[in-house]
């Protein structure tokens, strides 16, 4: 997107030509995209008194089959072809639409298929609307155990001040463990066309790195900047960690919106869960259960004074759950392997 809001069409075409040499040394990539509003908006002009959130949905509506055209003629010019994927953050809520959707993402790229995916503006509910692409792509990254996220922004990275200060420099790496230190350096400005920002994008890669997955912020105006990332050429800010977590772990991550109920736990199931040991939810840690919840949904898990420790996938519902706490010998609520603490 343009400053002024519009689809750059000469970016996005260098974007793909990227990809696409990329994809011939076997690189696998999945496209996140915007652009299906801004260019419905160029398309069409409505009447100022539609409901905002209607004319969205129009703009996305008609904005989208120009977007995938001008993907889908980009691609072919090279011999390849894309494929559109719009997601909603319900789909990600249910557990057959997550493998439904996982499954398509898997066979596109094992078919050399190119996927190039948006949110769905036309049905996601403004509750459940995604803070930005970037969260999109940080799902899906996790979704699909990926080694790196590349996130393109019109800057060049995390700037040590402010970015249109000549005397302010990129921060080229951002360790994991100090990430405190960085966050002075992020404002909440984002762009006038945009739901994100910077900050959002510094959250987004921020998690990604808890979960073990490379996150980079680069400017993707610049000649060659995914290629120079994936070479592992100095470029942008680069988001590292030496912490490896499981496809699941990852997943639950980002499962703040979509916890079906909530567990409290005592001190000692709190110290036990957070320390270094591989350890379970027992029954016998949880002081109260909250919410209706079914075997396989996710839940939160906080301590008593209400703070949130992370999400886990429950072994059976609300009502057996209430009617085990505080009992010993009994299976854990949430194993180890399905469990994310923040």
């Amino acid at each position: 997107m343009s400053k002024e809001g519009r689809f750059d069409a000469q970016v996005v075409e260098h974007i793909v030509e990227q990809i696409v040499s990329l994809n011939k040394i076997g690189v696998e990539i999945v496209l996140i995209t915007s652009g299906a509003v801004a260019t419905g908006r160029g398309i069409l002009k409505l009447n100022d008194k539609v409901d905002s959130i209607v004319q969205k949905q129009v703009f996305a509506s008609v904005g989208q089959v120009k977007l995938m055209s001008f993907y889908a003629d980009i691609f072919g010019k090279y011999g390849y072809t894309c494929a559109q994927v719009l997601v909603t953050k319900e789909d990600f809520r249910d557990r057959r639409h997550y493998l439904n959707m996982k499954n398509c993402f898997e066979n596109l790229l094992q078919d050399n298929v190119i996927p190039v995916v948006n949110e769905n503006d036309v049905i996601a509910i403004t509750e459940l609307i995604f803070t930005d692409n970037d969260e999109l792509a940080g799902l899906i990254a996790s979704q699909l155990n990926a080694d790196a996220v590349i996130i393109l922004t019109s800057v060049d990275g995390v700037f040590d001040g402010n970015p249109n200060n000549p005397k302010s420099q990129v921060i080229s790496e951002i360790d994991f463990a100090k990430y405190s230190l960085f966050e002075k350096y992020i404002t909440a400005d984002k762009s006038a066309f945009g739901r994100g920002g910077m900050y959002t994008k510094f959250g987004i890669a921020k998690k990604l790195a808890t979960q073990g997955v490379a996150t980079h912020i680069v400017n993707g105006k610049k000649q060659n900047v995914i290629v120079d990332v994936i070479r592992g050429k100095f470029v942008g800010t680069k988001f590292i960690s030496n912490r490896k977590l499981s496809a699941i772990k990852r997943c639950l991550a980002y499962s703040e919106s979509f916890s079906k109920g909530v567990v409290y736990v005592n001190k000692c199931a709190e110290d036990i869960l957070l320390s270094k040991k591989v350890a379970s939810l027992l029954p016998v840690g949880v002081v109260m259960v909250k919410g209706e919840f079914e075997k396989g949904d996710v839940i939160e898990i906080r301590n008593e004074e209400k703070k949130k420790l992370g999400f886990g996938i429950t072994q059976y519902d609300s009502k057996k759950a209430t009617d085990s706490i505080g009992k010993k010998r009994v299976r854990a609520l949430i194993h180890y392997d399905y469990m994310f603490l923040e």
